[in-house]
């Protein structure tokens, strides 16, 4: 059973850090890569940071330079650094992945598969 676990979340005060994590577990097939997005009340879901499994990395222009995505591949665990939080960034953020179509020769798919439970990120002035 696939499960993509997230903690970190909370409330912290405008220019703090937070850092959110997302372990993998239950893949048949390695992700190919992991992301996160964050949906704030009332507005539609947005993609925050992407990591491939190679650590090739983009970001939302919004958080770029306050955010970093990385991971831990001994713990199949991808990790959020949220720096220089703002209030704009309060939202609930979901971490979710992309496994890889085959073990050999296979293709990472556009759509991402396995969604986590969510973490509320909340920013006060």
């Amino acid at each position: 059973q696939v499960q993509l676990e997230e903690s970190g979340g909370g409330s912290v005060q405008a220019g703090g850090s937070l850092e959110l994590s997302c372990a993998a577990s239950g893949f048949f097939n390695p992700w190919c890569k992991m992301c996160y997005y964050r949906q704030a009340p009332g507005q539609e879901r947005e993609l925050v940071a992407i990591i491939s499994s190679s650590d090739f990395t983009t970001y939302d222009g919004s958080v770029k330079g306050r955010f970093t995505i990385w991971q831990d591949s001994g713990k199949n665990t991808v990790y959020l650094q949220m720096n220089n939080l703002k209030i704009e960034d309060t939202a609930v953020y979901y971490c979710a992945a992309a496994t890889w179509t085959r073990l050999l020769g296979g293709e990472c798919p556009t759509d991402m598969k396995y969604w986590g439970q969510g973490t509320q990120v909340t920013v006060t002035s």
